[in-house]
């Protein structure tokens, strides 16, 4: 991977130059730390999630919201929060630990949720399914760095743990669906509020921890995992029953994972589902990431970039070449300018390679 890293180490911005020296080659010195840190808090994205922190530590308007309700897609709750995490600030941070005390703070979530009081008072219904206030929130102070550091918060890693070891026990999903009798436009199948089921917060919450992790559940995440590919549809919609109300379930485990491939472009929350697995410790032990791991070394060009297909018809929704923020469903991105007119942007080509060194260097275990 030198030439990777070298290519990264010329070209990148700084939160990539950070990133890479911390996680990946481990050699950044506390003044270099202060230095990159520095200029990452000169970014345009960290400035605008600074400017919509409020007094009582919230950040933004609303969580996991429409991006009508929103002067950009930072103002959520959750984008700001993902985005402080993608940008690796330090959980000491003001911004960040003041904003991990907001959402810990039933007061203020009640003042942040006024318009929407049911969300609030509801927030702990379908905990066990994924779908509820709480998933998300217990997860993103995960990704803040506060994962291990709350009773509460140790207790959602087991109900993860749950929903994994629940699939294990399935031949297909017909054995936990159930379906209405309706004929409603999205009549799917769907399961129970209380029924425990991998959900895209799920392997998140476990991924941005550490007090789950024996040798016993990195193995049975692996088996899961593996089952999951195994037994899933291409294709399958879930909804899940809350009180009266269905709910579809954006990203469940009800599909298989998709192995990265340099052409396909067809699906969100693509590249960053591969990395959070990897954090997971499973290497190449999950079928999906020893297929991705090939790929990707097949796909990086002798020049150390990686490159993907987007001449081919694609789905330009999900494209990296159109990131713009971080979110609850799609990938990451990290540098904070793509030069439009040029074939193939510096910037757009440092996210893509970095993203190949550290999936890389996570299934490898080497990185945190």
């Amino acid at each position: 991977m030198k030439k990777s890293i070298d290519f990264l180490l010329e070209h990148a911005g700084p939160v990539i130059q950070y990133r890479l020296r911390k996680e990946i080659l481990r050699t950044i010195t506390p003044t270099q730390e202060t230095y990159w840190l520095d200029k990452i808090y000169q970014t345009p994205n960290f400035k605008l999630v600074q400017s919509y922190a409020k007094p009582n530590g919230y950040i933004g308007i609303g969580m996991h919201g429409r991006d009508s309700e929103h002067e950009t897609r930072l103002q959520d709750g959750e984008t700001a929060a993902r985005l402080l995490s993608s940008y690796a600030i330090p959980k000491d941070h003001p911004l960040v630990a003041k904003y991990v005390a907001a959402l810990r703070d039933d007061a203020v979530l009640q003042h942040e949720f006024l318009t929407e009081p049911k969300r609030f008072w509801e927030r702990f219904l379908g905990l066990s399914s994924g779908w509820c206030l709480m998933t998300v929130i217990y997860t993103l102070q995960a990704m803040l760095g506060y994962g291990d550091d709350y009773k509460d918060l140790q207790a959602y890693q087991e109900t993860c743990l749950k929903a994994f070891r629940r699939v294990l026990g399935l031949a297909s999903l017909d054995d936990i669906t159930k379906h209405r009798q309706s004929k409603a436009k999205y009549n799917y199948p769907y399961i129970e509020a209380d029924e425990h089921f991998p959900f895209a917060y799920t392997h998140v919450m476990l991924a941005y921890t550490q007090s789950w992790r024996t040798p016993e559940n990195v193995q049975m995440l692996a088996d899961s995992l593996n089952h999951i590919n195994k037994i899933m549809v291409p294709g399958s919609d879930l909804t899940v029953k809350v009180g009266s109300t269905y709910y579809a379930r954006g990203l469940a485990f009800n599909r298989p994972v998709k192995p990265f491939r340099a052409g396909d472009i067809d699906v969100c929350l693509y590249r960053r589902m591969l990395t959070e697995i990897a954090m997971l410790g499973v290497g190449e032990s999950v079928g999906v990431i020893k297929e991705s791991v090939n790929n990707v070394l097949e796909a990086i060009d002798a020049d150390g970039i990686l490159r993907m297909n987007f001449s081919k018809p694609h789905n330009k929704r999900y494209s990296p070449r159109y990131l713009v923020y971080p979110g609850a469903y799609n990938d990451d991105r990290l540098e904070p300018f793509y030069e439009p007119r040029k074939k193939e942007p510096i910037g757009l080509l440092c996210d893509l390679t970095f993203w190949a060194v550290q999936f890389l260097t996570l299934v490898k275990g080497e990185s945190p």
